[in-house]
């Protein structure tokens, strides 16, 4: 029972942090960054994570809740290199990118004019 209660509190990081990796995750893989997050996440966790969780399961005999505390500090390394990735990012650029892609394969981009029109003939009140 006492190590259930040890371990509650690492829990509710773990939860929270793991939320926020898979949000800016999501956001990442998204705009076509499957390569990068896939070696952030390896890196995080086989470079980072995995060894501290070692040391400190092992080394300073933290058992159990050292090498959780490792894999959430794993996580936490991947969601803070995600988080500098998305928010360094040109969304504007972004659009643009997917914009022409778009067009290259065929595609058509409505303008802003005829979005407007056709915004306002969806929401006239019928006579």
């Amino acid at each position: 029972m006492q190590l259930v209660e040890e371990l509650t509190s690492l829990l509710g990081v773990s939860i929270i942090i793991t939320n926020i990796r898979f949000a800016l995750s999501g956001v990442a893989i998204g705009a076509g960054w499957q390569t990068t997050v896939a070696y952030m996440n390896f890196g995080s966790y086989f470079f980072f994570g995995i060894p501290l969780g070692l040391f400190l399961g092992f080394i300073l005999d933290m058992g159990v809740k050292g090498i959780w505390s490792g894999m959430v500090l794993g996580a936490s390394m991947q969601c803070f290199l995600l988080l500098m990735m998305v928010s360094r990012t040109n969304w504007n650029d972004e659009a643009n990118i997917a914009g022409d892609r778009i067009i290259h394969w065929g595609g058509d981009i409505l303008n802003k004019d005829h979005d407007e029109e056709r915004s306002k003939e969806q929401f006239k009140r019928p006579s």
